[in-house]
């Protein structure tokens, strides 16, 4: 029998990696002679390099020197494939776990430090690069990046802007002419689970700056200057942001990308997928697993175990997510997708002490999966 195991992170206790590892250890206490393909999976939020980088044959980690969201310095981890494909995430820069919940404040955050990796990345001769843009910190439309890789963004004075969201509204004018050369010859790919609009009730700052630190007044300044940015943009680079679809992900980094870099939005976890080699590790196989910590109705939009469901689907395998939780409005939202699901944690245990024991419950749900895998092949039999 083999099975391909392709979980996404459970996020705040496993890693892709580490929850593949324990999916593994809980089949093989049943199933020690079958063949495990262990594929971690990620939809281009954290994770997303280590996922990445683990399953090439020849990937290879790297380190950055670049800053914080709030210009701190830090080392950045980011990956190479292919020899010249860059795997980078914003959040290894300009993400909000860098931040603690009081210095969170998306009218100073900056996405320079994602902008450094980049440039990292063209110094190593990459010239495809891959930016997983979830996970984010920052409400500056990736002008912070922008400005790391040679732009300027000039107020009515001339003087440049200072970092985050909220000097947006004083852009006068885009200066473009000092961004890095070497960007011409880069295919830029932006991996993304949400396709929401820059501005609006459905944009960056409205819908995400709360999470950010941003309070409702603030919110509707952001979003204010953002669409400010978003005219500039047009007027001085030719570039239509406002209503791109992608736009508004990682507090408008989307735009950035597209405006400054010319990238292509794509949906992270069919990114993530081909860059890993699902289909081809599909084929053949019998049974197709995944999971991530919570399953709910945001998991038919965008995320890692959908992808692999639909292409297990594809390939006629049969599919079981196995999640931390599971919510009510997961069932019909996820229903056609996935044959079975398996929730980890007991009802009588904390979503703290759950966190806390997530290796070993995983393996747990794992073996038992399996156990039931065995009860179905006798059931055949008869």
């Amino acid at each position: 029998m083999k099975i391909v195991v392709a979980p996404q992170e459970f996020k705040g206790s496993l890693t892709a990696v580490q929850a593949a590892q324990a999916m593994a250890d809980g089949l093989r206490r049943v199933l020690p002679d079958a063949a495990l393909e262990l594929v971690p999976m990620a939809d281009g939020g954290p994770g997303t390099v280590e996922a990445v980088v683990t399953a090439a044959e020849n990937g290879r980690r790297m380190t950055a020197a670049a800053h914080d969201a709030l210009g701190r310095p830090l080392e950045a981890a980011w990956g190479v494939i292919d020899g010249d494909t860059a795997v980078i995430e914003m959040a290894a820069a300009s993400g909000l776990t860098l931040l603690t919940e009081d210095e969170r404040d998306p009218c100073v955050a900056s996405t320079y430090g994602t902008g450094e990796i980049i440039r990292a990345a063209l110094d190593a001769g990459c010239r495809r690069i891959i930016v997983g843009i979830g996970g984010s910190s920052t409400n500056d439309a990736g002008a912070g990046m922008a400005q790391a890789l040679g732009a300027r963004l000039l107020d009515d004075a001339g003087q440049d802007l200072p970092p985050g969201g909220a000097a947006l509204a004083r852009l006068g004018r885009i200066d473009a002419s000092g961004l890095d050369p070497r960007l011409r010859q880069c295919r830029v790919l932006a991996a993304t689970d949400v396709f929401n609009p820059l501005c609006g009730p459905q944009g960056a700052s409205l819908l995400y700056g709360p999470q950010k630190g941003a309070t409702p007044e603030v919110a509707r300044e952001l979003d204010a200057a953002l669409r400010h940015y978003a005219q500039v943009v047009e007027r001085d680079l030719g570039v239509s942001v406002l209503d791109l679809a992608g736009a508004g992900a990682a507090g408008g980094l989307g735009a950035g990308l597209a405006a400054f870099l010319n990238a292509e939005l794509v949906l992270g976890a069919q990114l993530v997928a081909e860059a890993v080699g699902l289909r081809r590790r599909l084929e053949g196989a019998d049974l197709a697993l995944t999971g991530e910590g919570r399953l709910d109705a945001q998991t038919s939009f965008g995320k890692a175990p959908l992808e692999v469901a639909r292409l297990a689907r594809d390939c006629g395998l049969p599919v079981i997510a196995i999640a931390g939780s599971l919510t009510e409005d997961c069932r019909p939202a996820l229903g056609e997708a996935f044959d079975a699901f398996v929730a980890i944690t007991p009802r009588t245990m904390s979503v703290g002490e759950a966190m806390a024991q997530a290796a070993e419950l995983v393996t747990d749900a794992a073996e038992g999966v399996a156990r039931l895998l065995l009860v179905g092949q006798r059931l055949g039999r008869r």
